[in-house]
């Protein structure tokens, strides 16, 4: 029995026979601190830069891991004149995961449920660590306006989603309850 497995002869009949290989493990996926760092205040420079309009975020306080976000709703949406307040916690193998992003003001919106959470394929499956601040903002100022109604976490919403006079009556009521 031949157990060379490198130089292509006959295959062990031990399965995975990691031992006789002698090609090492790739390394698990680590972020050492200082690169998360660094690639948070390369994403806040960006933002700051872009200039774009309806989105902004900002760490909290001393702590480059928790930021505070704003998203204005854009023109021609039932959110036109709408400004909501956002919380965005960073992991420690950011960007490799996600962060988790929060609206911290009410937000009566198919995909955003009573707690704030975001349904947003890009916060959760669809995550790629090409991502950033920017994208996410602009990501949700989008979703204000185009929801997916096929997977809601707020099926009322949802639902009245199609009347967009009575939908926008219902996002003006809780916007100004909560402000």
């Amino acid at each position: 029995m031949a157990t060379n497995t490198i130089h292509g002869n006959n295959e062990s009949a031990q399965p995975n026979n990691i031992a006789s290989s002698k090609q090492p493990l790739p390394p698990a996926k680590t972020v050492d601190s200082q690169s998360v760092l660094r690639r948070l205040q390369s994403e806040l420079m960006a933002l700051m830069m872009s200039g774009d309009s309806g989105i902004s975020a900002f760490p909290e306080e001393d702590n480059i891991f928790f930021w505070k976000g704003t998203i204005t709703g854009s023109k021609d949406t039932v959110f036109e004149g709408t400004e909501y307040k956002l919380s965005l916690s960073f992991p420690n193998d950011y960007p490799f995961k996600p962060p988790k992003v929060k609206f911290e003001t009410t937000c009566f919106h198919p995909n955003v449920d009573v707690h704030g959470n975001i349904c947003l394929d890009i916060l959760q499956d669809k995550w790629s660590s090409a991502y950033d601040v920017r994208t996410i903002l602009i990501s949700i100022q989008s979703l204000l306006g185009e929801p997916n109604i096929s997977s809601p976490l707020n099926p009322q919403a949802a639902q009245l989603w199609s009347n967009q006079e009575e939908y926008r009556k219902m996002v003006e009521k809780l916007y100004k309850s909560a402000n």
